[in-house]
């Protein structure tokens, strides 16, 4: 049996050594990878599967150490300082750059809360339940769980609402894919296709958002492990890392393999287009529950992780108390008020119709500016402020730099088509 220290939420230390000790250790890892495939992911990985066929898959698998490389370093940031993203930039880089990556990161937060909440609205329309029911439940119970006054308990509920989207596993069965043609798209590149090389774009670009980075330092301090869980934690991420590409390459190959071999093109823009689409294949009730269950699992969980990670980001700024593990009081009501806020100010845009399409433009152009300054402070607060034994060297550190700059690349291309520059 092995040892993990721990710190309980009174700051106790206590040490495990049960053969199952990870499990205290894992979560944080496993609920931001689930939270980053959301509703808007799953519809762009089902629009790449629907497009492109089996060639979207290649670009998913290569994904995961870029996606992994990134959050591996928010880990040891966290434990070994034990503080957040933006109280670091605060401290090693000023307020003015502090307030910059938090009022953008606040701006992108709301614009991705939008999303989710119109994930939550699709889904009840499936089954013909209005918005102005789904929408108001949903806000409660995610405000709801984060006064429970525990990380550990809030990181409970959001992966058992997260589970929910490995559902969509059973379509793909249902389905019965073509392991031949699989395996000819394994291996074919259209790079001269500028559709193709678009949406491999989209996808490279929001395959670390910058919401994710805030939130899982945040949950490893507010989770208060110690140095010697950093090996179980880089486990718990890596894990996550292969359920989220899973996730998306089973929506790639769903959609490839019933949208990519018909004529003609469907929209595929919502949760109904979504479930009508799959519906000839697998029936109409298997079809609009699996995509109702990945995509409602996706969407919460995100609206969860989202919230918090825009929330911890201001507050850290702010020098405010930012803890999931005290219950609601005065000194703590600023970051529980900003939580709040942020779920409602989301839902409140949804119900009220507004045009959200100007609105969603700006997001992803916000995102994918702001991913090349978040990638870069992290790379600089790891050479900077952590203990030699912790930090990267040699081969290691160049392969990581290499791949941050080829995300941070990616992400400021996909400015321009968003735009309509080029």
């Amino acid at each position: 049996m092995q040892q993990e220290t721990i710190q309980d939420s009174a700051g106790n230390i206590k040490i495990h050594t049960s053969r199952f000790h990870w499990l205290k250790i894992w979560g944080p890892g496993l609920l931001v990878m689930l939270a980053d495939t959301d509703a808007g992911c799953l519809i762009t990985a089902a629009q790449s599967g629907a497009q492109w066929g089996y060639t979207m898959i290649l670009p998913q698998l290569l994904l995961i150490p870029v996606l992994y490389i990134a959050q591996e370093m928010t880990v040891r940031l966290g434990i070994v300082t034990k503080k957040g993203h933006g109280e670091l930039i605060r401290e090693n880089f000023g307020k003015g750059w502090a307030w910059l990556s938090a009022g953008t990161l606040a701006i992108s937060a709301i614009g991705a809360l939008l999303t989710e909440f119109v994930g939550v609205a699709g889904v009840g329309e499936l089954f013909g339940i209005s918005k102005w029911v789904t929408i108001p439940i949903a806000t409660a119970l995610l405000v709801g769980i984060a006064f429970c006054g525990s990380y550990r308990r809030v990181e409970k509920a959001g992966l058992l609402i997260g589970s929910a989207e490995l559902a969509f596993i059973i379509a793909v069965v249902l389905i019965h894919p073509n392991l031949g043609d699989m395996a000819q798209g394994l291996i074919t590149v259209p790079w001269h296709h500028s559709s193709y090389i678009y949406l491999v774009a989209a996808n490279v670009g929001a395959v670390v958002m910058p919401w994710m980075i805030f939130y899982q330092q945040g949950a490893v301090v507010d989770k208060k492990l110690s140095t010697k869980a950093i090996p179980k934690e880089r486990h718990d991420t890596l894990i996550g890392t292969f359920i989220t590409q899973g996730i998306m390459i089973v929506f790639v190959i769903a959609f490839a393999a019933t949208m990519g071999t018909t004529s003609g093109s469907k929209s595929l823009n919502s949760v109904s287009n979504l479930a009508n689409a799959l519906s000839p294949f697998i029936g109409s009730m298997p079809a609009k529950t699996l995509i109702g269950a990945s995509i409602m699992g996706g969407a919460l969980v995100a609206a969860l992780v989202v919230a918090l990670a825009g929330t911890w980001g201001v507050t850290e700024v702010l020098n405010w108390k930012h803890s999931l593990n005290e219950k609601f009081n005065r000194k703590n009501a600023g970051f529980y008020i900003i939580y709040t806020l942020a779920h409602v100010i989301g839902a409140v845009l949804v119900l009220a119709n507004i045009n959200l399409v100007n609105i969603a433009v700006a997001v992803e152009v916000m995102n994918a500016l702001l991913l090349p300054i978040v990638l870069g402070f992290l790379l600089v607060l790891e050479a900077k402020v952590l203990p030699d034994k912790f930090r990267m060297h040699g081969l290691h550190r160049w392969v990581v730099t290499s791949l941050c700059l080829v995300v941070m690349g990616f992400g400021i291309y996909m400015v321009g088509p968003t735009l309509g520059i080029w």
